[in-house]
């Protein structure tokens, strides 16, 4: 298994006490840069990998191809964490490793566990309250929407396939013990106040 790990925005201090449990346990940690490394460092040794920052997508893809072969034999039969700054789910290169390691070695599963992302991290050092809604992004036009406190979700929904979006995701109670991922049409009529309604064109 192959676990993409937040590993916060840079301050040891801000590690979850869930990324320091996966980093013990792991068979091997890969990171992708210095930094990366060093927040890792008081827990175990970890593999650093090369992922330049360039606008060759070649050069990108070769990396991330050659990455994938060298952490896909450890995954296969072990438990592997790519340890990442920020959550690996916000505009990060874990996503097109996955895809990679999906596409050539699919045996292996792939999944995340968050970390505070820049967003959070953000608003706390910034003193501002991110409040009434924002838009995110690390390039062109946003595709998707996040919508929380998502009481009437069908009722939403309704709102948006309006706007036109089409896939729906919506995570109930996330990270309780009782949590409930619903997709498409199993989305209920209501949900709990501690829901996220995921939505993309």
């Amino acid at each position: 298994m192959l676990v993409g790990l937040g590993l916060g925005p840079g301050n040891a201090d801000l590690l979850t006490l869930r990324a320091v449990r996966l980093l013990k346990e792991a068979d091997t940690v890969f990171v992708p840069g210095r930094i990366a490394a060093d927040l890792v460092a008081p827990y175990r040794d970890a593999v650093l990998l090369e992922f330049p920052m360039t606008g060759d997508e070649d050069r990108i893809r070769e990396c991330l191809e050659k990455n994938a072969a060298r952490i896909a034999p450890v995954a296969k039969d072990s438990l592997a964490v790519f340890g990442i700054l920020g959550d690996p789910n916000f505009f990060s290169t874990f996503s097109r490793l996955c895809g990679i390691i999906i596409e050539r070695y699919p045996g292996i599963e792939c999944r995340t566990e968050p970390g505070i992302s820049a967003i959070t991290a953000f608003a706390a050092a910034a003193g501002l309250p991110l409040a009434g809604g924002f838009i995110v992004t690390d390039g062109p036009a946003p595709s998707a929407l996040i919508r929380l406190k998502t009481r009437h979700p069908q009722e939403i929904i309704a709102d948006l396939k309006a706007e036109g979006y089409r896939e729906f995701v919506l995570v109930e109670r996330m990270f309780f013990p009782d949590m409930k991922v619903y997709r498409g049409d199993e989305i209920p009529e209501k949900s709990d106040y501690m829901s996220v309604l995921y939505a993309r064109r």
